[in-house]
């Protein structure tokens, strides 16, 4: 006998065979058992998921020996005939091949005709939705009142193409993907048949390129034992498939988060030398990216998938980066990926989104604009452009006339310190006035350009205090009132919150079910990070909370409705001064005063224009 794939010679046989369709086996089960067999099915899921395999099990449960039954022989002589498609009862068509309207009506005159020798004549039509509207037609009257002995089944990737009459007179079943465990407990169940040694991380791998088909993900094993013998690790896979490894993914990813750019297109260069599917490195990255992103908001979600070397550093990384930056990142890798889809040159238009995506961590938002305005500090985003050796960066020139930054602790010859020389208000140059006696010369510290840290530092930690107290109600009370105090704009939302119990560093704080606004700040970072200095003060060590709910908690207080404004009153308008009008040269037309001078300098003057311009080092330019 000749050699048979994996694909056919582990097809499923009966209805135990069948994976990861439970609901579609249990309802055609029921049915078969209590005699409630309809006369059309329609059967709708990815390629792969078990259509065709389905529709002869049930062709076999429905004509085998004193059937219908579920509990069949599958070596009996007429189901080996349906499985082998040799049974004169089971008529399987393919529907682009024979779409025509004179295809369906010769199939019209067919089933008149009793089956031979099982209970029903089955028409089976594979791709069904290939059909045209006028086969489509020829076919309803039929569809709707078969004859007794006549029974259809469909099956189509495509439901959408098929006409809604058609739809109305099938019983649908939607079968899914099937789960990637799923996929590789059956893949190493296969190789152990064929005495060949997968391992799990193979397995897996597999799984995820076959995409919830247990066909492809066959066929691709049949191919790696004809490539790898009898022994098949993941790296086998990565190698012949074009699929990135996890580990390789998660230093992609900690590359993106800590800024290191050279480094990141370096990696991608050599994926794309090596062959790796770019498209495919692509949706792995938004993989782990949405994956850190949910554990991020939910930490009680799982992390199965990630490797567990570069766990810990990612989750660093993601402490430090805020959600809002890492939605932004998602937004960007989602608008390359549509880009790459349309293109040719796919690794242009991923290493344009990767760039994109590092600088958009870097990039300043209103929430930024927000906290700084409200006294935090901006947060430190440095882009690192010289990570790898044989990368070179060509050096940029300083502005003409920067602001410093805040510079460290002046020493005790320092005359004034950074902050106040940070609050001098930007001017526009101007002619120099009259000689003025000159100040005291101002010592400043120059700042130590910002570079990125590297991966595995693990961060600084903190020194106890002399004398800290330990964690309690009355500590934690100090610790939210001292937050308060400091910051009163982020740890003032919180409302009433009691203390639990605390295990080393991490304390146990409930809050009421209905006091929702308390429980996110909690879950903030930014709050976290003033918590935790507060903590420090107080108790010498900084701390982790677990946020419960609970009823006993006092609930929030009604939202009080906020007092009507009153109406300003209208300004005077700014009384006119006639001068002397000077004759005007020949040719030449009159220069009227601009009518906004005076509202462009109040705009000038505003306070938050003023503290903006200190903070973000910038200067207005007149154009």
């Amino acid at each position: 006998m000749s050699y048979q794939v994996f694909a056919r010679k582990y097809r499923p046989r009966t209805f135990r065979d069948v994976l990861g369709q439970d609901h579609v086996v249990r309802t055609l089960c029921n049915a078969i058992e209590q005699k409630r067999l309809a006369h059309a099915y329609l059967f709708v899921g990815p390629r792969g998921t078990g259509k065709t395999s389905t529709a002869r099990i049930f062709a076999k449960a429905l004509n085998c020996t004193g059937g219908p039954k579920v509990d069949f022989d599958p070596d009996e002589d007429v189901c080996r005939e349906i499985a082998e498609g040799r049974s004169l009862d089971v008529l399987e068509i393919d529907g682009a091949s024979n779409r025509g309207i004179d295809n369906i009506r010769d199939l019209r005159d067919n089933v008149q005709f009793a089956p031979t020798r099982g209970h029903y004549r089955i028409i089976y039509i594979d791709e069904v939705h290939m059909l045209t509207k006028e086969s489509f037609n020829a076919l309803l009257k039929t569809l709707e009142e078969p004859p007794a002995h006549v029974m259809f089944i469909f099956a189509t990737t495509e439901p959408h193409k098929i006409l809604p009459t058609i739809l109305s007179r099938c019983q649908r079943f939607d079968l899914r993907p099937i789960p990637s465990p799923i996929i590789a407990h059956h893949l190493v169940n296969i190789a152990a048949k064929e005495g060949v040694t997968l391992s799990e991380e193979a397995a897996f791998a597999i799984a995820r390129v076959a995409d919830g088909g247990m066909r492809d993900a066959q066929s691709m094993l049949d191919q790696l034992v004809s490539f790898c013998g009898n022994s098949i690790n993941e790296q086998n896979v990565n190698d012949i498939f074009g699929v990135t490894g996890r580990e390789t993914v998660a230093k992609a990813l900690a590359y993106m988060l800590d800024r290191q750019l050279p480094s990141l297109l370096h990696l991608v260069h050599e994926l794309a030398e090596a062959g790796r599917d770019m498209g495919q490195l692509l949706s792995e990255l938004m993989g782990a990216v949405r994956e850190l992103l949910v554990a991020k908001v939910a930490p009680q979600e799982s992390r199965a998938s990630m490797p567990e070397p570069w766990r810990t550093t990612l989750e660093q990384l993601m402490q430090r980066t805020p959600a809002d930056k890492i939605i932004r990142l998602m937004e960007v890798l989602s608008s390359a990926e549509e880009q790459m889809r349309w293109s040719s040159n796919k690794r242009l238009h991923l290493e344009m989104g990767l760039i994109r995506g590092v600088h958009s961590l870097a990039e300043a938002n209103i929430s930024d604009i927000i906290r700084a305005l409200n006294g935090a500090p901006l947060p430190e985003t440095p882009i690192a452009t010289t990570v790898l050796p044989e990368v070179t960066m060509p050096t940029v020139a300083p502005a003409p006339t920067p602001v410093p930054p805040a510079a460290p602790p002046a020493p005790a010859s320092v005359v004034a310190p950074a902050q106040e020389q940070e609050s001098a208000p930007v001017s526009v140059p101007a002619p120099a006035p009259a000689p003025m006696p000159e100040p005291p010369p101002v010592e400043s510290v120059p700042a130590e350009p910002q570079s990125a840290a590297p991966l595995n530092v693990e961060p600084p930690a903190f020194s106890p205090a002399s004398g800290g107290e330990p964690f309690s109600a009355e500590s934690w009370q100090k610790i939210v009132d001292l937050a308060t105090r400091q910051h009163p704009m982020s740890v003032g939302l919180l409302g009433n919150t009691l203390f639990l119990s605390a295990e080393g560093n991490l304390l146990t704080i409930a809050v009421h079910p209905e006091d929702t606004l308390s429980r996110d700040q909690l879950y903030d970072a930014e709050t976290l990070e003033y918590l935790g200095e507060a903590a420090e003060e107080i108790c010498g060590s900084g701390i982790r909370v677990n946020v419960v709910t609970d009823a006993s908690v006092p609930p929030p207080p009604p939202p009080v409705p906020p007092e009507p404004m009153p109406e300003p009153e209208p300004a005077p308008a700014p009384k006119a001064v006639s001068a002397p009008r000077s004759p005007q040269p020949a040719g030449e037309e009159e220069v009227v005063p601009s009518a906004r001078s005076l509202s462009e300098e109040e705009f000038y003057s505003d306070p938050l224009i003023e503290d903006a311009l200190r903070i973000f080092h910038a200067k207005i330019v007149k154009q």
